[in-house]
C-alpha cells in the first residue's frame, strides 16, 4: 500500500484528500505558494514544502518544483486533485519515471481524453452520442466567425485543455464569436498553459448531466450513477445534485453504459466523469467531455452511493481490484452541492477578496430528523480569500431520503451558515432552494439567465414571511431593551419598563405590534407564538413560529436589525409608535453620483485598456479587461460618451469602486 501522499494541489480539494488518506493511515505532504503559507491544507498535512510565488504559472503549475517537493519528501504517490496539473500528461509522465505512483488515470487515457478535439473523435468511434461542431484547432478570430457561421449560432467556444468554466465562452452572433474567441484563449493560455480552441453548436435547453465511472488496473470499470449539474453561470457549477430529476433508469443505463464503453476504449482506470448534455425537449444526450480526474462535486456521488471515491483512488492506484461490482452500486437517497463562492451576487457575482472575519459553517453528520450535513472546505476564520486562485470557499452538501428532504435541510443548513468579511453567494443558493421552479425539477443550463434576468437583488419578503421577520425582530428589541433596564436600574424614584407596544418597519413595510410573553399580536388581531434564545452579540438564532423552525442571522444595523434568512436581507427598525411617526418624516439619504465614471467592478489585475482620452465610444463599446481569479472580464461602456480620462495603465492591481476612467 501506498505510505506516503503529496497533494499536488491546494484549498479544499488537498484538505479532502488529506482526511481520507489519514484516515486510511497514510502520511500527507501538502505544497503552498506565497499566498498559501498559512492555509488550512498546509496545517492539516503531515509535512508542508513551499514551491515558489502566488500565481499558479510559478508554483502550482510547475511540474519540476512539484518533482522537488517528491524528492524532498520521499513520498512515494502523488494525488493532483482537480484543476492545475491533474489532467497533464506531461506531469503523469514525468511522475511515472519518477517512480512515484500517479493517483489518476493512465497516461495515455489523459491525452486522449483530456484533449477535447481528441475526445470527440474517440467518443464517436466508441459508439457515443456527440454535440455537431468544429473539431479542427482554429488559428484566429476570423475563422472562428467563420466556423461559426457555417455552424450555426448559438456557438460554444472552448479551450481544447479546459476545465471549471475556463477558457469558454457563448456566441450568439459574429461580433461575439470574434470577441469570444480571444478571451477563451486568454483564459486558457493563462490557466492552463494551452491557448487552442474549438468550436461546437450550443444546445439551447440543455441539461448538464455527468456520469461517475470507477475502473481499477484489472479490466473491472463501473458506472456509478449520475449528477445533475444544470445550475450554472457563466458555464461554472453552482449547484448539483445526484440523483438527476430528469432521468429515468433506462436513460441513466444507457448514459452509464456509453461512459463505461468510452472509458474501456481508452484503457482508463481510476476515478473519471463523462459529461453529457442531454436535450430535455427532445431527450436526447450528447457527448461533451471527459474528465480525467476527481470533479469537484464528487461529495454527492459519495452520498448516495456510500462509496469513498479518494479511497477507491489511492487503491487502484496501488494496485488493488475493485471491491464490488455493477451490480452492488445502488443509488440510496437524494444528495445536493451547493458551491460557496467569494463572488457578489449583488454586484452581477464579481469576485471578492479579502479577510474571512467570520467563517461559522453548519455542523457536520446526521441530524435527528435522518438527514446528513457535510462541508468540503478549505479556508478557516481568519484566512484571506486570494485574488490569484479559484473563489471557491465551501462545498455545502445535504442528503435526505428524497429530494425535496434534501433540498429542505440544504435550506436549513445554508442558514446557518455564517460568512462575513467578503462578499459571497450564500444569500443567491439560499434563494434558489426555495424556488419552485427548481423544486419541481425544472433545470437546464441557462437557469440562472432565465430566472435572474435582471441579476440578483435578494429575496422580497412576502406578507407572511414579513410578519414572521417583524414579530423576531420585536422580540430582538424587547432582549435588548430589557439589557438596557437591566444595566441602567432605578434613576431616582423612576424605573423604567420595556414596553408592549412597538412598531416595526422592514422591506417598505410597518406592523404594529404588541408583545404579550411569547406572542406577537398585530394590529389586525392575529398572532405568532415566538421562541428562541438571543443574547445581544449573538450573530444567529434558531426561533420558532408557530412550531416552524427558522435560523436568523442577526447584526446591529445604526438603530435597527440586519436580519438574513432564506436569502432575505432586511433592516428592521424597531420604534415606540411616537418616534415611528417621526421616523417617517425623516429624509432619504441620496448615494452620490457616479453615472459618469467607470469603476472597477472588482479587485484584480487591469490586462488592457482599449480606448484612450478623447475617445468617443459607443453603448456596449469594450473600454478594458480585468482578470480575478483566473477569469477575464470585459468592461463596457453604458451609453454613448467621450473619455475624459483614463485612471490606470494595463498590469496595475485594483480594489473594488477605484477609478478606471472618467467620461465627459
Amino acid at each position: 500500500m501506498i505510505k506516503k501522499i503529496l497533494i499536488a494541489n491546494r484549498g479544499e480539494i488537498a484538505c479532502r484528500v488529506i482526511k481520507t488518506a489519514r484516515k486510511m493511515g497514510i502520511k500527507t505532504v501538502a505544497v503552498y505558494s506565497d499566498a498559501d503559507r498559512n492555509a488550512l491544507h498546509v496545517e492539516m498535512a503531515d509535512e508542508a514544502v513551499h514551491i515558489g510565488p502566488a500565481p499558479s504559472s510559478q508554483s502550482y503549475i510547475v511540474i519540476e518544483k512539484i518533482l522537488e517537493a517528491i524528492r524532498k519528501t520521499g513520498a512515494d504517490a502523488v494525488h493532483p486533485g482537480y484543476g492545475f496539473l491533474s489532467e497533464n500528461a506531461a506531469f503523469a509522465e514525468a511522475l511515472e519515471k519518477e517512480g512515484v505512483a500517479f493517483i489518476g488515470p493512465p497516461v495515455g487515457a489523459i491525452q486522449a481524453m483530456g484533449d477535447k478535439i481528441t475526445s470527440k473523435k474517440l467518443a464517436a468511434e466508441a459508439g457515443v452520442s456527440t454535440v455537431p461542431g468544429h473539431m479542427g484547432l482554429i488559428a484566429d478570430a476570423d475563422e472562428a466567425v467563420k466556423i461559426s457561421a457555417s455552424i450555426g449560432y448559438p456557438v460554444m467556444i472552448k479551450a481544447s485543455a479546459g476545465g471549471g468554466g475556463k477558457g469558454m465562452r457563448i456566441a450568439w452572433n459574429d461580433e461575439e464569436a470574434r470577441e469570444g474567441f480571444q478571451s477563451s484563449k486568454n483564459e486558457a493560455k493563462s490557466s492552463f498553459g494551452d491557448d487552442r480552441i474549438f468550436i461546437e453548436k450550443f444546445v439551447t435547453e440543455p441539461r448538464h448531466i455527468e456520469i461517475q465511472v470507477l475502473g481499477d488496473k484489472h479490466g473491472t470499470t463501473l458506472y456509478l450513477g449520475e449528477r445533475e449539474c444544470s445550475i450554472q453561470r457563466r458555464n461554472q457549477k453552482v449547484i448539483e445534485e445526484a440523483p438527476s430529476p430528469f432521468l429515468d433508469e433506462a436513460t441513466r443505463k444507457a448514459m452509464g453504459e456509453q461512459a463505461v464503453a468510452l472509458a474501456k476504449a481508452v484503457g482508463y482506470h481510476s476515478a473519471g466523469t463523462v459529461e453529457f448534455i442531454v436535450d430535455g425537449k427532445a431527450n436526447k444526450f450528447y457527448f461533451l467531455e471527459m474528465n480525467t480526474r476527481l470533479q469537484v462535486e464528487h461529495p454527492v456521488t459519495e452520498l448516495v452511493t456510500g462509496i469513498d471515491l479518494v479511497e477507491q483512488m489511492i487503491r487502484v492506484a496501488a494496485g488493488e481490484k475493485l471491491s464490488f461490482g455493477q451490480s452492488d452500486v445502488k443509488l440510496n437517497g437524494w444528495a445536493i452541492e451547493s458551491r460557496l463562492y467569494a463572488e457578489d451576487p449583488y454586484r452581477n457575482f464579481l469576485p471578492s477578496i479579502g479577510r474571512l472575519t467570520r467563517y461559522r459553517p453548519p455542523a457536520e453528520g446526521k441530524k435527528d430528523d435522518g438527514t446528513i450535513v457535510r462541508n468540503d472546505t478549505g479556508v478557516f476564520e481568519g484566512g484571506e480569500i486570494s485574488m490569484y486562485y479559484d473563489p471557491m470557499i465551501a462545498k455545502l452538501c445535504t442528503w435526505g431520503k428524497d429530494r425535496l428532504t434534501a433540498i429542505d435541510a440544504m435550506g436549513r443548513a445554508l442558514d446557518d451558515f455564517e460568512v462575513e468579511g467578503i462578499g459571497h453567494n450564500l444569500p443567491f443558493l439560499s434563494a434558489v432552494m426555495g424556488q419552485e421552479r427548481f423544486r419541481s425539477g425544472r433545470l437546464t443550463t441557462a437557469y440562472i439567465a432565465e430566472e435572474f434576468r435582471d441579476g440578483f437583488t435578494g429575496v422580497q419578503p412576502g406578507e407572511a414571511m414579513a410578519r414572521r421577520l417583524a414579530a423576531i425582530a420585536a422580540l430582538l428589541n424587547r432582549t435588548r431593551e430589557a439589557r438596557a433596564v437591566e444595566i441602567s436600574g432605578t434613576i431616582g424614584n423612576h424605573k423604567r419598563v420595556v414596553g408592549k407596544d412597538w412598531v416595526v418597519t422592514l422591506g417598505g413595510a410597518s406592523f404594529a405590534v404588541t408583545l404579550e410573553g411569547g406572542s406577537v399580536r398585530f394590529e389586525d388581531g392575529t398572532s405568532l407564538v415566538v421562541g428562541g434564545q438571543w443574547q445581544p452579540g449573538d450573530s444567529h438564532a434558531h426561533f420558532t413560529i408557530d412550531g416552524q423552525r427558522m435560523g436568523v442571522k442577526v447584526s446591529r444595523s445604526g438603530t435597527g436589525f440586519r436580519l438574513r434568512h432564506a436569502g432575505i436581507d432586511v433592516i428592521a427598525h424597531v420604534r415606540e409608535p411616537h418616534v415611528a411617526a417621526l421616523a417617517k418624516l425623516m429624509p432619504v439619504k441620496l448615494p452620490p453620483d457616479t453615472s459618469r465614471m467607470l469603476l472597477c467592478p472588482m479587485p484584480g489585475v487591469i490586462t488592457s485598456v482599449l480606448v484612450a482620452e478623447g475617445d468617443t465610444v459607443e453603448a456596449g463599446q469594450a473600454l478594458a479587461t480585468v482578470e480575478a481569479m483566473k477569469m477575464e472580464n470585459i468592461l463596457r461602456a453604458e451609453k454613448r460618451a467621450v473619455v475624459k480620462k483614463v485612471a490606470v495603465k494595463a498590469g496595475q492591481s485594483l480594489a473594488v469602486d477605484e477609478l478606471i476612467m472618467e467620461f465627459e
